[in-house]
């Protein structure tokens, strides 16, 4: 597809590079020969006009040649011009289609799933625990698919001024808290996270989304960092700058991981064992960048990670 748009620009832009070339250079050539005073070179004897004629005739050629070169290095000329113009297109559909192929990835399995399920339980008549085993097997599925399709929603509003429109003062302290609160029925969660609040850690944006973005920092940690491992979450304000450290000390990644653990749909290797559609971080970053702050990694390899999201304070 590509392959052919950049032919039809290269076409295109040749053309009209050269129809204006040609025009320009007949203009030159007829304001020359019009403007030229042929009664003056006449009253000074034949010399004079031959002398007339035969630079209109070294011009034309001059034209001539200059226009030849051109047909030979438009064309070339024409098709980097059309690679320039089309080369951020080019990527952006590059990044559609590869999420897109990410997605229906991802979105396949859970799907294998429920379908697989439903299809043994009819296939032969079935104990009612059964059925249940079935049903909660099929939910549980369909219940990842929710999530997945709520991320790639918020992925995909990427107009700020809209966002903006809503925001509000939030106390990041508050929505670590509220975390913190929702994972108290999970003993285990319980015994390995904990928090330090630094206090005034106030900013403008969308509670919700903030919410979400500390919250799937702190599953990231707590799903990587195994029993007797800790997870430590701290908030601070400083020079303007309120702060969310998520440190754990579970199995840490690589300077490379880092790179790429942003990266919409990427999961490292050692990650692939646990349950996940790897857009976690992705959509913590987005939902920073859109508050006007910054989501870092400080790998730890072999003794955990630290996960830093930082956030402008709102003006006095």
């Amino acid at each position: 597809m590509f392959r052919r748009a950049t032919l039809r620009l290269t076409v295109t832009y040749t053309v009209v590079q050269l129809v204006l070339f040609g025009a320009f250079a007949i203009g030159i050539y007829a304001f020359v020969t019009g403007t030229f005073d042929f009664d003056a070179a006449e009253s000074d004897g034949a010399g004079a006009l031959n002398a007339a004629e035969q630079g209109f005739a070294n011009l034309r050629t001059g034209l001539l040649i200059l226009y030849s070169v051109l047909l030979v290095l438009i064309p070339f000329s024409s098709y980097l011009m059309a690679r320039a113009a089309l080369a951020p297109l080019q990527k952006s559909y590059d990044l559609q289609q590869r999420f897109v192929d990410g997605a229906s990835h991802e979105m396949r399995s859970p799907l294998s799933v429920v379908q697989g399920e439903l299809e043994l339980a009819l296939l032969t008549p079935r104990t009612p625990a059964e059925y249940e085993h079935a049903i909660r097997v099929s939910l549980k599925a369909v219940d990842g698919l929710t999530h997945l399709a709520n991320d790639l929603l918020l992925l995909s509003r990427g107009n700020e001024a809209d966002l903006e429109d809503a925001y509000e003062l939030v106390d990041l302290d508050a929505l670590v808290r509220q975390d913190l609160a929702d994972r108290s029925d999970n003993p285990v969660d319980v015994g390995r996270l904990t928090a330090e609040y630094g206090g005034n850690t106030i900013v403008r944006g969308s509670p919700a989304l903030l919410a979400r973005a500390i919250a799937n920092v702190i599953d990231n940690a707590l799903k990587f960092t195994a029993s007797p491992g800790t997870v430590t979450v701290h908030t601070s304000t400083r020079n303007g700058t309120c702060t969310v450290q998520v440190h754990d000390t579970g199995i840490g990644m690589s300077e490379d991981d880092r790179r790429h653990a942003f990266n919409r749909f990427w999961r490292s290797d050692q990650a692939r064992v646990h349950p996940g559609h790897g857009l976690g971080l992705s959509l913590v970053q987005q939902i920073i960048e859109a508050h006007h702050g910054q989501a870092s990694l400080t790998p730890r390899p072999g003794c955990g990670t630290i996960v830093t999201l930082s956030l402008p304070a709102p003006d006095a």
